[in-house]
This record gives structure tokens, C-alpha cells and sequence, in this order.
């Protein structure tokens, strides 16, 4: 035979039917039901007042909650998160009471809140953060103390052609100082961005990249022709280890909502990309509290660096007890009447070796140790 099925309102219909029949006072149905005399008087009110119906449970939310939003705080919430569809509830209470420091706005949470009962939130998993193996050398503490570079990876436009966006980062103060989509990643157009770069902002203490071009190259200490230019200008050039992207991980934060706000889905053709990207920098570094900063925006506190681009380089000048060498175009110097490979990035470049121990020298380019020379082996080691 099946089982008979029950639940909470048919407990209580067979409980009523029981009290009916006057077979059972309320002591012995409040044992036989497990429940107290008040619950079972509750459910005999209530079946006098509305029949079956009333052995239903009702909702136990309060008629009225002090606390609640006003419902009008929680339209202009909502307008804010339609027009900035990416910003989160902090970012949204920092910003609207930037904006209106008037008004007693809700707090992050109940934002959160307000944006998922309108549908305007997808929860994802949580995960955690990666490792860092190896931080940066540097440690950065004022605006221009650390510039992070990098192209991030190229997707393909609605025309099928490819979109390389170089993007430029002051990494204390989160300023997005370029974002501008190219069709390579070729040294020539990516030296005139950081002229531009360079001519509106002064010029960093340090840059922070990949290896990849036009940043590095697989040469001598992986020095590529941007690096070489950086380092003329007195920029200390600084490398992530290879293969461990998470070590420049705030850029490659800001590359995953990039991606998100301008490429899904990708324009047709540049003229209609480059737009998104504008528009993207303008609101990242103008209306985006950033949690890094404390929920401050970039632009509040980004300052131009003290130190000025001038196009002319400076020369590159050595110590008299150095042993100086030109480059020639093919990358090779004159050692002991010998040619001596370097790299075909220094060509035309002047570079400068010092002893240190016997037959052992130290290769310099400007101030940048590049490697150490074995004489005897004529082998480069680092």
C-alpha cells in the first residue's frame, strides 16, 4: 500500500478534525501532536475566523520595518548602477555620496541588496586570490614612483581584424594614463604612444612589464629597443618573472574589466573600438571609486610627475676605469682583437665593462648591469 502523503496544513486538518469528534480533550491532542496548548489554540482560532484556509502558515515579515530604504534613495541607486552598469555597491555609495553629500546613503551591503532584488547583480563563486611567488623590486609610494605597461591580449574586431590595446597604469594611484587599441604590438607606434605618454605626464621612476615585444626581447638580459630608450631616459626598467602574470595582478585586474566593459561584444572596425576604450578611461579614472585607493577615484589622486620629456636623450657616460665599447650594427664589439657577439638590440649602442675579478667582467649599459663576462670561456652568464 502507498505511503500516505502529509504535511503541515493536513497535520493540522486531521488535528481539528480530532478536536471536533470530542474524543480528545487539548492536553492529550497537544501530546498527540507535539505541540503546545497555545500553538493548538492558535490553529482552532484561527479555523473558526477562516476556515481551511486559515491553517496555512503566513508570511512572518513585519507590517512595518523603520529601517527599510526609502524607496525613492532606492531609485537613484538603481538609475546610478543602469548608467554605470560595471560599478559595484562600494563603489556606488562612495561615489553618490561624493556627489551628494547631502543625502544619508545606504550602506554597501544594503545596496547589494537593493541591485539583486532588481535583478541587477549575478552572484559568482568566490575564489582565492593567487599566490605571489616574487614581488616587484621596487616599492612604489607616490604617484610616478611605478608605471605598469602591457598589451592586453588581442581579440578580433567585428571586421575579423585583430585589436591590440597597449594600456598605461600609475600603479599608486590606479590613473589609467592610456588605453588605445592597435593593430600589432610593433615597437615604432608603440614608442610614439609613450612619447604622447610621456609628453602630457613626465616621466616615471620605474616601469614595470612582461617579456614579451615590444617590452623585452630573448636577447642579452632580455633588453628589447623600447627598454633600451626607457633606460636613456634615467626610467628603471623592471620585469615580472616569466610566466607568472599575477605578479603585475592589479593591470591584469584592470584588463579583466577592460574586456568586460569594451570588447563583449567587440566593435566593428577600430573607429568605432577606440571610442569604448575613451569612454572606459574616462569613467575609470573620473567616476570609478577604486577599492585600492579606499574608494577614492584615480583622478583624485593622480599628480603629474615632477620630471619632464625632452625628445633629445642624454648622453651615456662611464666611469674612466671602465672599458668602453660601440656596438656595431650586426651587435658585436672588438674583444682582444676578437669579435664578441652581444645582442642585435645594442647595436649602434655604447656600452662599458669593468673587472671585477681576473677574466671575469661586468657588461654595463648606462647604469643597468646586463651580465658578467667570462674572458676565458668568452661567455656571457645572467
Amino acid at each position: 500500500m502507498p505511503w500516505k502523503e502529509t504535511g503541515p496544513v493536513l497535520e493540522r486538518e486531521r488535528l481539528i478534525d480530532d478536536y471536533l469528534s470530542g474524543f480528545y480533550s487539548v492536553t492529550e491532542l497537544s501530546d498527540r501532536y507535539g505541540v503546545s496548548r497555545r500553538i493548538l489554540h492558535k490553529w482552532l482560532s484561527r479555523h473558526n475566523e477562516e476556515g481551511i484556509r486559515g491553517l496555512v502558515d503566513r508570511s512572518r515579515a513585519p507590517l512595518r520595518i523603520p529601517h527599510r530604504t526609502d524607496e525613492s534613495i532606492a531609485e537613484r541607486v538603481v538609475a546610478f548602477r543602469r548608467r554605470f552598469p560595471h560599478m559595484g555597491p562600494r563603489k556606488i555609495v562612495a561615489r553618490l555620496s561624493e556627489l551628494h553629500p547631502d543625502v544619508e546613503w545606504p550602506a554597501p551591503s544594503t545596496v547589494g541588496d537593493i541591485l539583486q532584488r532588481e535583478g541587477l547583480i549575478v552572484p559568482r563563486p568566490r575564489r582565492n586570490p593567487p599566490a605571489h611567488p616574487l614581488r616587484p623590486r621596487s616599492v612604489p609610494l607616490e604617484p610616478n614612483d611605478l608605471m605598469t605597461v602591457d598589451y592586453k591580449g588581442q581579440f578580433l574586431l567585428g571586421n575579423h581584424r585583430y585589436c591590440y590595446p597597449l594600456t598605461v597604469v600609475d600603479h599608486v594611484s590606479r590613473y589609467l594614463m592610456m588605453c588605445e587599441g592597435f593593430e600589432s604590438t610593433g615597437y615604432e607606434h608603440t614608442r610614439r604612444a609613450f612619447e604622447r605618454v610621456f609628453s602630457e605626464y613626465g616621466l616615471p621612476r620605474a616601469i614595470l612589464s612582461d617579456n614579451g615585444s615590444p617590452f623585452g626581447s630573448p636577447g642579452l638580459a632580455r633588453l628589447s629597443r623600447l627598454s633600451l630608450w626607457w633606460i636613456r631616459m634615467g626610467i628603471r626598467v623592471e620585469r615580472i618573472v616569466p610566466g607568472h602574470p599575477e605578479q603585475n595582478g592589479a593591470h591584469e585586474r584592470m584588463h579583466r574589466t577592460l574586456k568586460a566593459e569594451t570588447a563583449r561584444p567587440p566593435a566593428y572596425s577600430f573607429a568605432s573600438q577606440q571610442p569604448r576604450f575613451d569612454r572606459f578611461r574616462t569613467i575609470y579614472n573620473d567616476e570609478r571609486p577604486h577599492e585600492a585607493l579606499g574608494q577614492k577615484r584615480p583622478a583624485s589622486v593622480y599628480t603629474p610627475s615632477p620630471r619632464p620629456y625632452t625628445a633629445k636623450l642624454p648622453p651615456i657616460e662611464y666611469p674612466g676605469h671602465l672599458e668602453v665599447r660601440r656596438v656595431d650594427p650586426n651587435g658585436t664589439i672588438r674583444w682582444k682583437d676578437k669579435p664578441l657577439f652581444l645582442s642585435h638590440t645594442l647595436g649602434k649602442e655604447v656600452v662599458a665593462l669593468e673587472e671585477i675579478a681576473d677574466g671575469v667582467w661586468s657588461l654595463y649599459y648606462g647604469p643597468v648591469l646586463l651580465a658578467r663576462f667570462d674572458e676565458r670561456e668568452r661567455k656571457f652568464y645572467g
